[in-house]
C-alpha cells in the first residue's frame, strides 16, 4: 500500500465521517514531503467545485505561495473527474496517482462518465444549453490581455 494513498483513503473517511461529502481523498507531495491533504467539501462548504483534489490545489498553493505546483505530485482516491484534471492541469502538477476510476465511482452514484461523454459530443446535458453571445467583445479582451505590459501568464 502506497503510503501517501493510504493518507488520502484516510482522508476520504474522515470526510465522509464528518458529512462534508462524498467518498474523495487527495494527497499532493512534494520532494517527500506532504504539502496538502484534503477530502472532498461539496456538502459540508455547499461548495460544488469542493471536490478533495480542488481544496488539495488550494491548500498546495496558498502554503507555497504560488500558482504553479509543477514540482509537485498528487495521489487521489478516485480518477479526477473532468473539473479536477482540468485543474491539475492548470497547477502544473505532472504527476497523477489515482486509485478508483471512472467507472469505479459509478458503485457510489457518482457519474462523472457523463461529463466525459458531454465533452467528447457522445451525450447532451439536459441541464446546460450554451449560447455564444457577443463573441466580438468578449474575444477583444484577450487582444487587451496580450498588449498588457506587466501580465503574468499562467
Amino acid at each position: 500500500m502506497n503510503k501517501y494513498m493510504q493518507i488520502a483513503i484516510d482522508a476520504a473517511i474522515e470526510g465522509m465521517n464528518k458529512n462534508m461529502g462524498g467518498p474523495f481523498g487527495a494527497v499532493i507531495v512534494r520532494n517527500d514531503e506532504i504539502i496538502a491533504t484534503a477530502h472532498n467539501e461539496v456538502i459540508g462548504t455547499n461548495d460544488p467545485t469542493a471536490h478533495a483534489e480542488i481544496v488539495a490545489i488550494r491548500k498546495a498553493t496558498k502554503k507555497l505561495g504560488r500558482f504553479n505546483i509543477h514540482d509537485c505530485e498528487i495521489y487521489s482516491t478516485c480518477e479526477p473527474c473532468p473539473m479536477c484534471l482540468a485543474a491539475i492541469h492548470w497547477a502544473g502538477i505532472t504527476k497523477l496517482f489515482f486509485g478508483a476510476d471512472r467507472h469505479d465511482s459509478t458503485i457510489g452514484g457518482f457519474d462523472d462518465e457523463f461529463i466525459y461523454n458531454i465533452i467528447n459530443g457522445s451525450a447532451n446535458s439536459p441541464l446546460l444549453k450554451p449560447e455564444i453571445i457577443d463573441k466580438e467583445e468578449c474575444t477583444e479582451l484577450f487582444h487587451i490581455w496580450l498588449k498588457k505590459s506587466d501580465r503574468i501568464m499562467y
